[in-house]
């Protein structure tokens, strides 16, 4: 079906009268797939973050980019409260040793997909 065939390739140029009737093929079916990736990011998208990115309509590529750029100060929170969490985490009795250093290994996993680095030192 090629839904995503207008978030993998650009977009082709536009028909004119001298255009082909392969480019003519080729735009309608970019075409197409841009409209459906787009409606289906907006029906899947949280309600609460649907109208920062709804001016981006035309092409599914600038959705995305935005959506993308609405997180970035996100990630910078949670980089922030992850290390808080890294930081102040202590060993307790009723956790365990096991669930403390599985929590701590996540939580260092996650800062380095934020790349966010954790000298050995702490």
């Amino acid at each position: 079906m090629d839904i995503d065939y207008a978030i993998r390739k650009d977009e082709p140029p536009a028909i004119t009268k001298t255009s082909t009737q392969d480019a003519i093929s080729l735009y309608e079916k970019w075409e197409r797939s841009n409209r459906l990736s787009v409606m289906f990011i907006k029906t899947k998208i949280c309600a609460s973050i649907r109208g920062s990115v709804d001016k981006h309509t035309n092409n599914v590529k600038e959705h995305i980019k935005a959506i993308d750029e609405q997180f970035a100060t996100s990630d910078k929170a949670l980089a922030s409260t992850l290390i808080m969490q890294f930081s102040s985490m202590r060993l307790t009795e009723t956790n365990g040793v096991r669930d403390y250093i599985m929590c701590m290994s996540d939580m260092a996993a996650q800062l380095k997909d934020l790349e966010v680095t954790i000298s050995d030192s702490f």
